[in-house]
């Protein structure tokens, strides 16, 4: 069993509309657009980030959003849900500003003894705020929602598919251990991980196969803390059968790419060296950062992407 993965990294997911999707994690939602670049295999479409001041590993949800992509269809094969952590409390506030802001699919629930507010993104993305007691990560307050309520980063994320058993099995290999089940859903923790060290697992054996589209979840990565480690999952992996990616130099971190048995992408993404290799603090997210094989189209780039409010 390994122990060097310490929890969730990032999301990414794709979506139709950058300016729309912007708008929606920074002024709804209250988080920072920790960097602005582009997607490596299609430097015409952005890559956007957004999370805590700093786009703590843990903390940052990811877009790639291609002009008039068609909606996804959700089915077995992807992450479904998308949870963020909140403060004990918060979810009154939560439901009032997510309301009046017009956003679909309100619902409250109870999962797992935590109280949860489903909701959905743009483009139909599912999403979720569960209030956690004692996540002590400092938020982002600067986009319009207070300490007391702000986002901490995620809680976890929710995996829809048709047999949980070989996706439980190398999620146990990976280091997690199963926590509790209830109605058909398996909850996996990290000991000792960051706080977004949870994973659900929704066993849906008569839902057909999700298309990836907009509102989809592309994949979601694994933190570990340096390239040392990540070598050393990877050689693992790759003992055990999975075929893995050579490392990829992504600029804020170091990935490996997997496609897991239930057909979820996994990443395993290092801490370093972070979003602050190429921005201050002061002016993360402010800039077009480009990758260095695509510097040379920055005056294209400039014309053809879509601004972006602050």
């Amino acid at each position: 069993m390994l122990d060097q993965i310490k929890g969730l990294h990032h999301v990414t997911s794709m979506a139709a509309n950058a300016p729309v999707n912007n708008h929606f994690f920074t002024k709804t939602l209250g988080l920072r657009r920790v960097k602005k670049t582009v997607n490596f295999d299609s430097p015409d479409v952005y890559h956007l980030y957004y999370g805590d001041e700093v786009g703590t590993p843990g903390t940052v949800m990811t877009y790639f959003p291609f002009p008039n992509i068609g909606r996804g269809r959700p089915g077995t094969g992807e992450v479904g849900t998308t949870v963020f952590s909140v403060p004990k409390g918060a979810l009154g506030y939560w439901s009032e500003r997510l309301s009046s802001q017009g956003v679909d699919g309100l619902q409250a629930e109870e999962t797992f003894g935590q109280k949860r507010l489903n909701f959905a993104g743009p483009d139909g993305d599912g999403f979720a705020l569960v209030e956690v007691d004692g996540d002590d990560r400092a938020p982002w307050t600067d986009n319009g929602v207070d300490a007391d309520h702000a986002i901490r980063g995620f809680h976890s994320v929710a995996m829809r598919l048709r047999d949980e058993g070989a996706t439980a099995e190398l999620l146990k290999y990976m280091g997690y251990q199963e926590l509790d089940r209830k109605d058909g859903v398996v909850r996996l923790i990290v000991p000792g991980g960051n706080e977004a060290s949870t994973v659900d697992l929704e066993t849906m054996p008569n839902i057909n196969r999700s298309l990836q589209g907009a509102g989809s979840v592309h994949h979601v990565a694994f933190a570990v803390e340096n390239r040392a480690k990540q070598l050393e999952v990877r050689k693992a992996l790759m003992d055990t059968g999975y075929h893995v990616t050579p490392v990829i130099d992504r600029d804020y971190f170091w990935a490996i790419y997997f496609r897991t048995p239930g057909g979820v992408l996994f990443e395993i993404a290092t801490n370093e060296p972070g979003f602050t290799r190429d921005e201050d603090v002061a002016t993360l997210g402010a800039d077009l950062k480009l990758p260095q094989q695509h510097k040379h189209l920055r005056p294209i780039l400039a014309q053809h992407l879509e601004k972006l409010e602050d």
